[in-house]
């Protein structure tokens, strides 16, 4: 365990024989709190097996993979129903508006969903429901709208079908991540969390690569093709069965303890709670709270006999910004560098095919499609699309990789390295255009996407142990340094949100006034910003 040299003296007392009784009964009461389960039904989880952290990584194979598909067809897609370019930042940017505002919400309210099956996974199913509905909306939408309308507005609804299609898929994919990293950290130990978001960022890679080489098929000339409509339905078919599977040998790989509250000691908990901190109902250190705290509690308050579900209400709509507001600094440090590894990695990958089309292969998307320069530009685009293949398969390998080289760098040396190849690899991408270099430099892209993938998370795991240390050292009855998990993660992927409504506000314009050289500049340049400030301003524990 790791505590910081000044939360260790304030916590030792004066006299020494004092101290060793102390610190007898502190290891007595964290030995208690790994052998028994609370009243809330919460317990010290346990070393978990490889296998399960494996079955529980699968989620973010089969959402990887489904992002993966959904990058090499939304387009096609959307150009087949005729959608009006005007329309394009609109269908871009509905989806990471709703995720930045709601997101927080959900990850509020899953700290303390009382539901029997557990707290994040009833949050992981519907979310799931929701990007096949998506899936199948904007794979499936125009032949949907052909068996129920013709004429005139067939085209129109066909639009607005797809559109609803990739906003709900692109919505539920980004918001999945905050939950399943909850599921992690709740049910596994420190270390098994480390190994857990360690195979997260490997079976992440390989879903993407899986998925990049599906969209390379040609399935319209496979038995499959042959046997449906287009080729649309064949990879909604593929991706739709592989998600499931992964989903559900998710959801099957570790049991959720359920939440549970007691109407009496509810009223009581949450009159010495304060509900406008950075906080949920978790932070009442997850049922360890001891019968004298109860006893010694005040009288309740009218207030106090609120129903739990109308308090929980309360805490998660009305209190929320200013939770968010008064998160600790070393918190909002983490979102803000956050922000800047998610803004230079999707400016880089939203527009690299496209750069290699244009700028290493020198051709025009604008030219006749008879044209050599145009047949110029959809080659480089396909070339483009194995180099993001270079970069799912180097994440996989860079996330086995971290984790020899944690022992030796540790978390701010894997920080600053991921931010630092990937600026420089990119600065060199953009000012040497070469195929072969620029083929090459693709897996430093994996080096970063590891990175976010991990890092962040693991200092947040981090983060949580030590105020858990720290808890364990101070008087039992300060309870307020305890925060939820689900909002803890929702606020960091909530950056990834907000990195797209910052790149799809302004690096469009961008792109029609320089080209799309300049995504790959702008994200050398963000990278090493972000590079500084991984270096001086986010806190490392230990």
């Amino acid at each position: 365990m790791t505590l910081t040299k000044q939360s260790f003296h304030r916590a030792l007392p004066p006299s020494s024989e004092v101290a060793m009784t102390d610190l007898d009964h502190t290891r007595g009461k964290e030995k208690a709190m790994q052998q028994s389960v609370t009243r809330t039904g919460m317990v010290v989880p346990k070393k978990r097996p490889t296998g399960r952290l494996v079955m529980h990584s699968m989620a973010m194979f089969g959402r990887e993979f489904c992002y993966a598909v959904e990058a090499a067809f939304v387009t096609p897609v959307l150009l087949s129903v005729g959608l009006p370019k005007s329309l394009y930042s609109l269908v871009w940017l509905i989806s990471p508006i709703l995720g930045f505002v709601l997101q927080p919400v959900v990850g509020s309210a899953s700290d303390h969903c009382t539901c029997s099956w557990g707290r994040r996974r009833p949050y992981i199913l519907g979310l799931g429901i929701i990007m096949l509905v998506g899936m199948a909306l904007y794979l499936n939408g125009d032949e949907m709208i052909s068996a129920f309308i013709d004429g005139r507005d067939k085209q129109t609804w066909a639009i607005v079908v797809t559109m609803l299609g990739v906003v709900l898929f692109d919505f539920a994919a980004d918001f999945i991540d905050g939950p399943i990293k909850a599921y992690l950290f709740d049910v596994c130990s420190h270390q098994d969390k480390e190994k857990g978001l360690h195979c997260h960022a490997l079976f992440t890679g390989l879903g993407g690569a899986l998925g990049y080489l599906t969209g390379a098929v040609d399935w319209g000339q496979t038995v499959l093709g042959y046997s449906l409509t287009s080729e649309f339905q064949v990879i909604f078919l593929l991706s739709a069965l592989v998600f499931l599977i992964c989903l559900t040998v998710h959801l099957r790989s570790i049991p959720e303890v359920p939440l549970r509250y007691n109407k009496e000691e509810t009223r009581l908990l949450l009159e010495v709670t304060d509900p406008r901190k950075y906080s949920s109902i978790e932070e009442i250190r997850n049922g360890y709270i001891a019968c004298t705290e109860i006893n010694a509690a005040a009288k309740p308050k009218k207030h106090a006999a609120t129903s739990c579900t109308e308090t929980q209400r309360r805490m998660t709509l009305k209190s929320l910004l200013k939770t968010l507001f008064s998160m600790p600094s070393h918190y909002r440090y983490l979102c803000v560098s956050h922000l800047f590894g998610w803004m230079a990695f999707l400016s880089n990958m939203l527009f690299f095919t496209d750069f290699m089309g244009q700028v290493v292969y020198r051709g025009s998307p604008y030219a006749p499609h008879n044209s050599t320069v145009y047949l110029t530009y959809r080659r480089g685009v396909e070339v483009g699309c194995w180099g993001l293949c270079i970069n799912a398969i180097s994440s996989s390998v860079y996330s086995y990789l971290q984790k020899i080289l944690l022992q030796y760098i540790g978390l701010k040396g894997l920080y600053f390295i991921g931010y630092l190849l990937f600026g420089l690899g990119t600065g060199l991408i953009g000012l040497f255009p070469n195929v072969y270099s620029t083929l090459a430099l693709c897996s430093l892209f994996g080096v970063m996407s590891s990175t976010l993938y991990t890092v962040p998370f693991q200092l947040i795991a981090e983060y949580h142990r030590e105020e858990e240390v720290q808890s364990l050292q101070e008087d039992e009855q300060d309870t307020d340094h305890r925060r939820g998990k689900g909002i803890d993660c929702a606020a960091l992927t909530c950056m990834v949100q907000l990195a797209q409504i910052i790149l799809g506000v302004g690096l469009g314009l961008l792109v029609s006034v320089a080209g799309s050289v300049v995504t790959v500049i702008s994200a050398s340049m963000v990278s090493l910003i972000g590079c500084c400030f991984v270096a001086f301003c986010v806190r490392y524990v230990g």
